[in-house]
């Protein structure tokens, strides 16, 4: 099943619900077959490492996945959550914000 999602890579994009709601950051990465995100900076879990000959043991922190349902894409305008729409223009498809209709694809 090929899955079309309205957020890429690198977009900026908000917290809307769960712990860091509110908390807004890049995208790292895509998980397309589980519908989720890795976000910079949010949902910050803790991975016990255990120590090897050639590393100490450390604890590292790292971002976990969020659903794509919890977070939406920031209007460059002014910095809202929005939501996307698609537009043709000279035969190029744009997504633009609703809120504002300002370009996101730069």
């Amino acid at each position: 099943m090929n899955k079309k999602f309205k957020i890429k890579k690198g977009d900026a994009v908000i917290v809307i619900a769960g712990k860091d709601k509110g908390k807004s950051g890049n995208v790292l990465s895509i998980l397309k077959n589980k519908d989720r995100v890795i976000v910079q900076g949010i949902n910050i879990i803790k991975r016990h490492r255990k120590a090897t000959q050639e590393s100490p043991g450390k604890i590292e922190e790292v971002e976990a996945s969020i659903h794509i349902s919890n977070v939406s894409l920031v209007d460059p305008d002014n910095a809202k959550p929005t939501r996307v729409k698609y537009e043709f223009k000279d035969g190029v498809k744009k997504r633009l914000s609703v809120v504002s209709g300002a370009l996101i694809d730069k």
